[in-house]
């Protein structure tokens, strides 16, 4: 038996919480500089299906003008080995919260045909180091999380739905089950060629991962025009994570580009439940994407709005059902603390 939209107010308002008590943590904690508040949705690129809404909070601790290096914490540990031991010029520590939710393209069915994307909630808390030198900047992230009912999906986007007039979902009794879920991440990037007096770069970067969640190679060419570009540009190997703002500097700004290519082991959104039967969808392991970006800082504020389409060559009828997966916008707001 479905419950009603009455009910449902309170794990909306749980979940939001969570998320602000990242907040809360981050503001009587002297080591973290600023604060982001990350938004995503197909509806920004004019769809409103599929991949549905992704909100986050994150905490950033970055390095100063006055020689400070915040150090990582153990949540990274099993891939600080990677990083060597040479020494740094700069870092960066993130932690993050959020919740992902992902729904088929018709919400008034309550049995989704399936080939469809199935509906799925997906909670998560990450941790994210990030060091730089001059050319070369490397990340590390370790996430961890929950899908399924215990991620509170079904009942945040009939609270949301319910808000602003939108049809109800009728399918979450379809949703993937519970599941405990990690991934680890790594990548390097290195800033290939700068020119036009420094306004103008080319980077390039190359990451792996492995986990549940996702696993998956790929490498990473970006260009982009705009000013500071030599303190932000370790910032790019984070334009691809929902997870954390890429804060351009104190003051500054850049535009972006980029294209990537890669291939995916396995995707639970797609895949389905890990050690269990559940829905799932085939999709091509080989992916060819696009993205831009424009990021504003200034004095105590930054703001990001980006677009990312991680399938652009799609042609086949199992493709069109990722599209609302794969093709989304960003919005993010950031502030000193």
């Amino acid at each position: 038996m479905r419950r009603g939209l009455g009910k449902v107010s309170f794990p909306f308002l749980f979940v939001l919480m969570m998320q602000l008590s990242c907040v809360a943590v981050a503001e009587q904690d002297d080591a973290f500089d600023w604060i982001a508040v990350t938004l995503d949705n197909d509806l920004f690129v004019g769809n409103d299906n599929g991949y549905t809404n992704g909100f986050y909070v994150t905490a950033l601790d970055l390095s100063d003008n006055k020689g400070y290096v915040p150090a990582n914490d153990f949540w990274v540990w099993p891939l600080l080995w990677t990083l060597g031991d040479s020494e740094v010029e700069g870092a960066v520590n993130v932690y993050s919260i959020g919740q992902t939710l992902l729904s088929p393209s018709d919400i008034t069915i309550e049995v989704p045909a399936e080939n469809e994307l199935p509906y799925a909630g997906l909670l998560t808390f990450s941790n994210t180091y990030l060091t730089a030198n001059v050319n070369t900047a490397d990340r590390i992230s370790t996430t961890i999380g929950i899908i399924g009912p215990w991620a509170l999906g079904e009942e945040t986007q009939k609270t949301v739905h319910k808000a602003i007039g939108a049809d109800e979902p009728q399918g979450w009794d379809t949703q993937l089950e519970n599941e405990l879920v990690f991934q680890f991440h790594r990548s390097r990037a290195w800033r290939q060629l700068h020119f036009n007096d420094g306004r103008t770069d080319i980077i390039t970067a190359a990451s792996i991962e492995a986990g549940t969640i996702s696993s998956s190679v790929e490498g990473m060419i970006a260009l982009r025009f705009g000013q500071e570009l030599e303190r932000s540009f370790p910032t790019t190997l984070l334009s691809s994570s929902r997870l954390s703002n890429p804060v351009a500097a104190n003051q500054g700004w850049f535009f972006y580009l980029g294209l990537n290519t890669g291939y995916l082991f396995n995707r639970i959104f797609t895949n389905g439940n890990t050690f269990r039967n559940s829905r799932s969808i085939p999709y091509d392991k080989e992916y060819l994407g696009a993205s831009a970006g424009l990021t504003l800082a200034y004095q105590n504020w930054a703001f990001t709005m980006a677009f990312s389409d991680s399938n652009i060559i799609a042609n086949s009828r199992d493709d069109e059902a990722l599209e609302n997966l794969t093709r989304f916008g960003t919005f993010t707001i950031a502030w000193r603390i």
